[in-house]
């Protein structure tokens, strides 16, 4: 039995499809409680978040006032933590903030820069504020990218597919990005060039990643998060697939950083390094 206060949680999305998932995951925790919702829905607006999830009253009214809110928490007893799954033309400026009212941010909206993503690195270490930004949140991610780095030892040639819901801002997916950057760290460069290409259309062959690695996005309805990485060699095809049906899937994973965030006085990049 433990004394300790909850974990006061913030959901900036709240009212987005992840942000709901993180709302209702956070409101059924016995070691958080959540504090604040923003959402730039003005259909939300007021209302509280628990009626608008659909899970019943949390008493936390939906705001559009993120410093505001972050200003709120933290008048809290305990160390608080922002939850973004936002958009990727804010989620650096809301990082940002969370950082300078000392409030810990989890990120999962992907999109930022690795100048962007620096500099907050920078910003977190002077501030000694804990920072983690997770491009997926999913543990069976963790296992594929795992499985790859141990695959890229032995295959030369290597090619990423990631595929999402229509309704993603950005391409490549930070998933794919960052499962492309970790193979790029293994010291090789990947798919020698057989013969000379010729792209009769502009990006056939995907995006470059570096060290030859392509990545191609595909984006339709029906779908919610995919991805594969496609090892080949003469007579053999090695598939990872990691397939997403459900986003409470994620939860654990949005759980796990939101404990162990309040541990870290560094950004941190990556479910990995949490687990």
């Amino acid at each position: 039995m433990t004394n300790q206060l909850p974990i006061p949680v913030v959901v900036n999305g709240a009212g987005g499809k992840m942000g709901r998932e993180v709302v209702q995951a956070v409101s059924e925790a016995p070691d958080m409680i959540l504090v604040g919702a923003v959402d730039r829905n003005p259909e939300y607006l007021g209302q509280d978040i628990g009626e608008v999830i659909g899970c019943g009253p949390l008493e936390i009214p939906v705001l559009n006032d993120l410093e505001g809110t972050l200003g709120m928490a933290l008048q809290e007893k305990q160390s608080a933590v922002m939850v973004d799954f936002t958009h990727p033309n804010s989620v650096y400026e809301n990082t940002r903030a969370a950082i300078a009212y000392g409030i810990r941010p989890v990120i999962g909206t992907t999109g930022m820069s690795p100048e962007q993503i620096q500099d907050l690195a920078t910003f977190a270490e002077k501030s000694s504020i804990g920072c983690a930004i997770i491009p997926n949140f999913s543990i069976g991610m963790v296992l594929l990218q795992q499985a790859a780095i141990a695959a890229s030892q032995h295959f030369d040639h290597v090619e990423i597919i990631e595929l999402h819901h229509n309704q993603k801002a950005d391409a490549p997916s930070g998933t794919a990005i960052q499962t492309a950057q970790m193979l790029a760290e293994m010291g090789k460069t990947f798919n020698p060039p057989q013969v000379k290409e010729t792209e009769k259309i502009a990006g056939a062959r995907g995006s470059d990643a570096g060290e030859g690695i392509r990545i191609h996005s595909i984006r339709l309805p029906g779908l919610i998060a995919h991805q594969e990485v496609i090892f080949g060699a003469p007579g053999q095809v090695y598939t990872l697939r990691h397939d997403t049906s459900d986003r409470a899937c994620y939860m654990p994973g949005v759980l796990l950083s939101i404990r162990k965030i309040l541990q870290l006085k560094t950004l941190v990049y990556g479910l990995e390094k949490l687990l």
